[in-house]
């Protein structure tokens, strides 16, 4: 075939595949599709942990009296905060955000001190079971994303197993799911300064905080490297059989004073002081660090300093803050 023969033949190929991959849906003129950009991570401020930081905090208050035991979810928490409640007792405010449990509870009430502890996360969601109606003005006004039964009832549920009031839980994905057009706050700075143990600190295998009602204790257990929790002078173990734990647990000695509404028996509700200053201790590592805290406003986070004035750096992972009184 002769020179002019092939450059036909080679024209005509090049049209054909030119012709193809015009009627091709795959050749377009529009650039590639959007791609949304990946969830943001870093360092969580809450457990140390890198993780991903663009999911809403959420506080769930959870009862632990005997009869409310044994709780659920516990495990996959950030942070835990113990604060005292009527006749003695404590009850936990349980805040998630890097993970969450596929279920939480007991769910229990909102009491006034949630307000003030709650500020420094900027606008949690909060799911509680219901509050005092003298309560319920004070909640409607703080910055929070407030879900209850009777509020978000496909996100909560009885368990028929369970006595009342103490049957009441929570799916937390439904939770975020019905907070989301409100727009929830994402992890952000409460203080906490984490890194490698601090010098100094006294050598400590347990440490006990009593109530009038209940005592706390962290138990330290070098394998693990956590202090496991007993309430009442029993392990806290949790309904799928785990041991509740912390890497940090903290002792914050605050203010606590009578608010003016009771519960049902007629006990006056505590409020606890998270704003301003005082006494704590810190537990990692199987040592005890004597520290201050401070927190100047209800927007602040809390920050720990050791006598020296450096930070108490936390060690890496969930930690428990129990509010004692002073």
């Amino acid at each position: 075939m002769g020179e002019h023969g092939l450059a036909r033949i080679a024209g005509a190929l090049v049209l054909a595949v030119g012709l193809l991959l015009a009627s091709s849906p795959a050749c377009t003129t529009e650039g590639p599709p959007e791609r949304r950009p990946p969830p943001a991570a870093g360092n969580s401020p809450l457990t140390g942990e890198h993780v991903d930081l663009d999911q809403p905090v959420l506080a769930v208050k959870v009862d632990v009296v005997p009869s409310a035991r044994p709780p659920t979810g516990l495990d996959a928490a950030d942070l835990v905060y113990v604060e005292p409640v009527e006749g003695g007792e404590v009850r936990l405010v349980v805040v998630f955000a890097a993970r969450r449990p596929e279920v939480v509870g007991p769910v229990r009430s909102a009491r006034e001190s949630d307000i003030a502890l709650l500020a420094q996360f900027g606008r949690p969601v909060l799911a509680y079971s219901g509050s005092a109606p003298e309560l319920d003005p004070a909640l409607r006004d703080a910055p929070l994303v407030r879900l209850t039964e009777a509020r978000t009832g496909g996100a909560f549920f009885r368990e028929h197993a369970r006595v009342p009031p103490y049957n009441l839980y929570a799916w937390p994905d439904r939770l975020l799911a019905a907070a989301e057009d409100d727009d929830p706050s994402r992890p952000r700075d409460i203080g906490f300064r984490f890194g490698a143990a601090p010098r100094g600190g006294e050598p400590t295998n347990d440490h006990t905080v009593s109530y009038l009602g209940a005592r706390v204790r962290f138990d330290w257990e070098a394998d693990s490297g956590r202090w496991a929790v007993s309430l009442d002078g029993r392990p806290l173990t949790l309904s799928d059989d785990r041991r509740a734990e912390a890497t940090t647990a903290v002792v914050q000695r605050v203010r606590v004073h009578r608010s003016s509404i009771s519960d049902v028996a007629g006990f006056p509700s505590p409020i606890v002081d998270t704003v301003g200053e005082g006494d704590a201790v810190v537990l990692r590592d199987g040592r005890a660090y004597d520290a201050r805290w401070s927190r100047p406003e209800e927007s602040a986070g809390t920050s720990f300093t050791l006598p020296s004035g450096e930070p108490a750096l936390f060690a890496v992972g969930p930690v428990w803050i129990v509010l004692a009184p002073a």
